[in-house]
């Protein structure tokens, strides 16, 4: 998956932002997009203030205005960043799998693997609603637009069953991951209990139409 071509506040890609020149410059945005993802997190986005994301960052308040214009340009940025993140851990789990119901097996676990790395991508997503609401849907459609191709490909070659449209397949499989995150990981704040995964993966297969000598 390539990455994305750049970011404007309605999440419409535009231009590729510019990169600081120094490797200086790269490790302090690379800091205040760090500290911007445990503070938008943590305090959502309303209640988030630039002078907490530098002092989270550990640089002066002044320098976040070499690299950020606001508190919309970071929060849309680090959005950009962790949607398309998400997108390649997935690409990665789902490649040289020997059939669509191993690959989305093992991108389950990496999918959660990634909600523990970024526990506040869940609050992030759910505001994003509000602060955009174009951003908040270019994130599912992209991810929505990925997962329909590779389940019509698997369609196509068999493993699973052709009599469902792959778009309402990829809402629906997309929509069983997101909230069983929410059951555990943002509600307990940790990963589901032992056997969970059996289910979980079992509910995915048949939602499929597996083979059943897969």
């Amino acid at each position: 998956m390539t990455p994305d071509s750049g970011v404007k506040s309605a999440g419409v890609m535009t231009g590729v932002p510019a990169e600081p020149a120094t490797a200086r410059g790269r490790a302090t945005k690379r800091a205040l997009l760090d500290a911007a993802e445990v503070v938008f997190g943590r305090d959502g986005y309303e209640k988030a203030s630039i002078s907490e994301i530098t002092r989270t960052a550990g640089v002066a308040q002044g320098t976040f205005y070499v690299h950020f214009a606001d508190k919309n340009a970071i929060f849309v940025e680090l959005f950009h960043e962790l949607s398309h993140l998400l997108r390649e851990v997935l690409a990665k789990a789902a490649a040289d799998q020997p059939d669509r119901v191993t690959a989305e097996r093992h991108g389950l676990e990496v999918f959660f693997e990634f909600i523990e790395q970024h526990p506040a991508i869940y609050r992030i997503l759910r505001e994003s609603e509000f602060v955009d609401e174009s951003l908040h849907r270019w994130h599912y459609e992209r991810l929505a637009e990925g997962y329909r191709r590779t389940l019509r490909t698997a369609q196509d070659a068999g493993e699973i069953a052709a009599d469902t449209d792959p778009e309402v397949l990829a809402y629906a499989l997309m929509g069983i991951a997101h909230f069983v995150g929410i059951r555990w990981m943002v509600w307990e704040g940790e990963p589901p209990p032992p056997g969970w995964f059996g289910h979980v993966a079992g509910v995915v297969g048949r939602a499929m139409g597996a083979r059943e000598e897969t």
